[in-house]
């Protein structure tokens, strides 16, 4: 029988919240804790699905015995526990963005490598793609667009609207084009501060394809869209009503959303990581080489928006 797997879950939020659930669901896997920094958070969440909540001065407490980690803090603090995880030989997950910056990315890579361990980052939309079968169409795209909206909620304000929401598309745009991207620009707007909450980029690829890029959280109503057009012809996909048009010749699945990694994109991507923690996997769904690719560009839209 394969080993009883210890998990943790290093931030409270939401998301943090939903990797508890899915590690306290999950076969083969205890969830041993929640570490916070901030005030009784971690306490309120342990509390409510049966686990110990850890406080910020109880990091040695709460990693010592862990297998997995996931690391679902505020991006700017991705880096330093994810590094001291791995450093632990704890395998880790990190929530989107993989870190703030591609040397703090590059820093937790090379604590993966170093110590042997498994490496994720949570791009759940590739699950997505992959349900779909767009991941191993015969051709590659020659365009993409892609719209990602939604109204103000006031979290993630410590990342740009690029790294909060458009690094989606970008991570499924690299895994399309197959090639690095050759030209960037764009333009920012921030509405709520104090970072961009409102970005628009155009970015050419090495292989042909072009792509352009727009991404809000202070729209009035949510928008989750994609166009990709090939030489045989194009996918359209509203990600919200989690449906698609094809006019291409690809046997494409129009019943993704209703297999079982559709329907749960997240749980997908940790039954991944475990997989690729015991051995039954070669890797997890996006692995920190893909997530770091990701991120650069994320940082390049930025950039060329400054």
């Amino acid at each position: 029988m394969s080993k009883i797997l210890k998990a943790g879950v290093a931030g409270a939020g939401v998301f943090g919240g939903h990797h508890a659930r899915k590690y306290a669901q999950s076969e083969g896997v205890e969830l041993v804790g929640v570490y916070d920094r901030g005030t009784g958070r971690a306490l309120a969440l342990a509390e409510q699905i049966g686990a110990r909540g850890f406080e910020a001065d109880e990091w040695d407490a709460f990693i010592d015995g862990l297998d997995v980690l996931t690391v679902a803090a505020p991006a700017v603090a991705h880096a330093q526990l994810a590094v001291r995880a791995l450093e632990r030989g704890v395998h880790v997950y990190v929530e989107k963005p993989l870190a703030a910056s591609v040397q703090e990315a590059e820093a937790i890579r090379a604590a993966a490598q170093e110590a042997g361990r498994v490496l994720a980052c949570g791009h759940q939309e590739r699950i997505v793609f992959g349900e779909m079968g767009l991941l191993t169409t015969p051709e590659r795209p020659i365009r993409l667009e892609a719209v990602r909206k939604g109204p103000w909620t006031g979290r993630s304000d410590d990342v740009s609207v690029v790294l909060d929401l458009m690094i989606h598309d970008l991570d499924l745009a690299l895994a399309l084009a197959g090639s690095e991207p050759s030209a960037v620009t764009s333009k920012s707007e921030t509405i709520h501060g104090p970072r961009p909450d409102h970005t628009r980029a155009e970015i050419t690829f090495a292989g042909g394809m072009t792509a352009v890029f727009e991404a809000s959280r202070a729209a009035e109503a949510r928008e989750r869209t994609m166009r990709v057009v090939y030489p045989s012809g194009e996918v359209n996909i509203d990600f919200l009503a989690r449906t698609f048009e094809n006019t291409t010749p690809f046997a494409l699945n129009a019943g993704f959303a209703d297999t079982v990694r559709g329907k749960d994109p997240l749980g997908a991507s940790v039954g991944d990581f475990l997989a690729a923690v015991r051995g039954e996997a070669s890797r997890p769904a996006v692995t920190g080489e893909e997530a770091a690719r990701a991120l650069a560009l994320a940082l390049a839209v930025d950039d060329a928006a400054a």
